[in-house]
């Protein structure tokens, strides 16, 4: 064989190594993010079918859900945000055991966005249709002395509106690219079909109607003692490695700087928007960097 034509097999057989041996890396990292969110299963194909699926391949909604750090860090900011609700707070401390179980709720969770969000017709309806049936057996009495309900309209217009907004406000800080003003309205357009199928009413279709819903509904907001516990809960985690903690303890740090000003004042957080913008964002932009890099799929 030419003398050139080895060094061109040796240095293909070298970069097909090197390849493997960094897509291994990039699973085996994957693995193990799977596992300390509580998700033991690989995720499924998409429904790329756009006669199909819920959400066509272009949507923008698939486009901000499939950006893991911004989902991450937007997923923490909205448990937090709607904490603020005494009535779902009622609900989550009776109906939920998020304190013995913590991993398998954000599992539950992860894979409802991701079938709502990638999954065919028949699978969203079916997942929606599944809530809804566990939301109709969540009823009782809030320490205040009203009643509440899963199924009600508008707490379920609350949930929503702190998830679109958690995870539009962490797309724009910490995703590939910001978002247009058009891109972000279309996105809560598009979302208005996950909040309906699941019972909710009037929900915010633009960026300024969601800043007006959290306008009217401010006054009913409080951190309750269940509130208090629950965020407690959230802010310390449930991670025991070093490096598991320090992880946590960023994307905490980063969704604690997505929620709204006033939100964070209520929920009691400290309020450093200085430090926030030159220790928090830059470190948690170079973690999402990685994470990125970790979720996306290997070249072909």
């Amino acid at each position: 064989m030419d003398p050139r034509a080895q060094v061109d097999v040796a240095r293909m057989v070298g970069a097909s190594v090197a390849n493997e041996g960094v897509e291994r890396l990039r699973s085996h990292i994957q693995t193990q993010i799977r596992r300390s969110m509580g998700v033991s299963e690989a995720p499924r194909p998409a429904c790329d079918d756009p006669g199909d699926a819920y959400f066509p391949p272009g949507s923008i909604t698939r486009q901000v859900h499939a950006d893991l750090p911004a989902m991450l860090i937007g997923g923490v900011a909205a448990l937090l945000f709607q904490m603020l609700h005494p009535l779902a707070m009622a609900g989550v401390a009776e109906h939920s055991n998020y304190r013995k179980d913590p991993l398998g709720r954000l599992e539950r969770t992860a894979n409802f966005l991701g079938t709502t969000t990638f999954g065919s017709r028949g699978e969203a309806e079916a997942a929606i249709a599944k809530v809804r049936r566990v939301h109709s057996q969540v009823t009782g009495v809030a320490p205040d002395g009203r009643q509440y309900s899963g199924g009600d309209p508008a707490l379920l217009r609350w949930v929503h509106a702190c998830e679109v907004h958690s995870f539009l406000a962490a797309a724009q800080i910490y995703g590939p690219r910001p978002l247009s003003s058009e891109e972000q309205d279309r996105y809560l357009d598009e979302m208005e079909r996950v909040a309906v199928g699941l019972g909710a009413d009037h929900v915010p279709r633009t960026v300024p109607a969601l800043h007006d819903y959290f306008d009217s509904v401010r006054p009913e907001l409080r951190l309750s003692r269940e509130a208090r516990t629950a965020r407690n809960f959230v802010l310390r985690g449930v991670s025991r490695w070093p490096h598991e903690v320090t992880t946590y303890g960023l994307l905490v740090a980063a969704a604690q700087g997505v929620l709204p000003p006033w939100a964070r004042r209520q929920l009691h957080l400290a309020s450093v928007p200085a430090g926030d913008r030159l220790a928090v964002r830059p470190t948690a932009r170079a973690l999402a960097s990685v994470l990125r890099w970790v979720a996306s799929p290997p070249p072909r």
